[in-house]
């Protein structure tokens, strides 16, 4: 990752003093968020097999051991990175903020859309509550951040949420929040692409460009998710020098291969390999 320029150490400095941070409790024992209820479908992800194509995935639940089995490692990742045990009160207060519905030539049709993307990756539930079993986890690799999370969210609410992330990229393209400090804040959404694995996935990158002690600061955000029958996952990954995008999608690639073995019936490796 290249060396951060200064705007981007300021911000390394307010994310020590948590000036840019904020943490929640933990919504249950097992490290699960709360989440929120998935938006509705925009339109049907050509990622998504047709309902006539056989699923190459196994079809058996994920339970709360096979969850914790399936989320990647340290090693799956690489050096450099280092495993944190408090992933689940991490919190960006550059995602927090209200979005300036007059800004969409749609309305509050389009603006909804672009605040529930926001909402949904402040509290880590971009795919809604889990019907099932989940589990989360978090690494660090100098000022950047990649949350891990796996769970049971059930097929077709899995299907809809890929519908709505597909749709973002054009209905949330640019747009302005209002931050709790009545600061302004640019955002860029666009689709990314991701390993071909599992029955479905989508993957987003957010630029979120504003101020952090009086110096302009920018925020790159990976956002990924792949469905595995009912099962799926969610990676988020970036910082305020960047995002290492390789490592985004070396976590799509290796913990959809864990979470396979896992729904399979196996116990997978220390360190998955393709």
């Amino acid at each position: 990752m290249d060396r951060p320029s200064r705007p981007a150490r300021v911000l390394a400095s307010a994310l020590a003093t948590g000036t840019l941070l904020v943490t929640a409790a933990c919504a249950d024992g097992t490290g699960s968020p709360e989440a929120a209820p998935a938006s509705p479908a925009a339109e049907q992800s050509p990622a998504s097999p047709s309902p006539s194509s056989p699923s190459p995935w196994p079809t058996r639940a994920l339970t709360t051991g096979g969850a914790k089995a399936a989320l990647i490692t340290r090693a799956d990742l690489g050096d450099g990175w280092n495993q944190v045990n408090n992933a689940a009160s991490w919190r960006d207060k550059l995602l927090a903020g209200k979005v300036d519905v007059a800004s969409f030539l749609n309305g509050r049709t389009g603006s909804q859309d672009c605040q529930k993307l926001l909402d949904s990756l402040y509290s880590d539930t971009l795919l809604g509550r889990p019907v099932g079993a989940s589990a989360l986890t978090g690494f660090t690799h100098g000022d950047a951040r990649l949350l891990y999370q796996v769970g049971d969210y059930g097929k077709g609410s899995l299907e809809k949420s890929l519908d709505w992330m597909k749709s973002l990229a054009q209905t949330c393209g640019h747009f302005t929040v209002t931050g709790s400090d009545g600061g302004k804040r640019t955002v860029r959404v666009v689709s990314s692409a991701l390993p071909a694995v599992g029955d479905g996935r989508q993957g987003l990158t957010l630029t979120v460009q504003g101020t952090a002690d009086g110096a302009p600061v920018t925020l790159v955000l990976d956002v990924a998710a792949v469905r595995a029958g009912s099962s799926g996952i969610v990676v988020t990954n970036g910082g305020p020098s960047g995002v290492d995008h390789g490592a985004t999608e070396t976590a799509v690639r290796q913990g959809a291969q864990r979470l396979q073995q896992v729904l399979a019936g196996k116990t997978p490796s220390p360190t998955a390999t393709g």
